[in-house]
């Protein structure tokens, strides 16, 4: 049987995501982590391991600072999880760099020079035709 839609998988980790930003919003005191955005979720098909993929505006440095933060708060977070989510075992949290921003940011760069060097080709072949 093949498995197609949304799955349980998916729904837990959509829960995970939205509980998981809360308590870093609401509960976590830490200066560290307070500039972090949870993007997404990707649970394990077992649902054992929750890898919560995360923002942080600033410097390497600080990035660095936001991830020894998140690391160090992630046994509260999932304890809190734990109190919140009614699941027959509380996956562990792992904290990762979300790098799809930079990568869209850079695509959209490049399809921008892409479309000015072809207005510039369509100029330079309409002023040809014209001479």
């Amino acid at each position: 049987m093949a498995k197609t839609g949304y799955q349980r998988a998916d729904r837990v980790a959509d829960q995970i995501r939205m509980e998981v930003a809360d308590i870093l919003m609401r509960k976590i005191k830490d200066p560290r982590v307070q500039s972090v955005t949870v993007t997404d979720v990707k649970m394990t098909s077992d649902l054992r391991i929750a890898r919560v993929f995360v923002t942080a505006m600033g410097t390497e440095e600080e990035e660095r600072n936001v991830f020894a933060g998140l690391a160090q708060a992630s046994g509260f977070v999932r304890g809190e999880l734990g109190r919140r989510l009614s699941l027959r075992y509380l996956p562990e949290i792992v904290f990762a760099k979300d790098v799809s921003g930079p990568r869209g940011d850079r695509v959209l760069k490049l399809l921008d020079e892409l479309h000015v060097k072809t207005e510039a080709e369509d100029v330079s072949s309409e002023e040809k035709a014209g001479s």
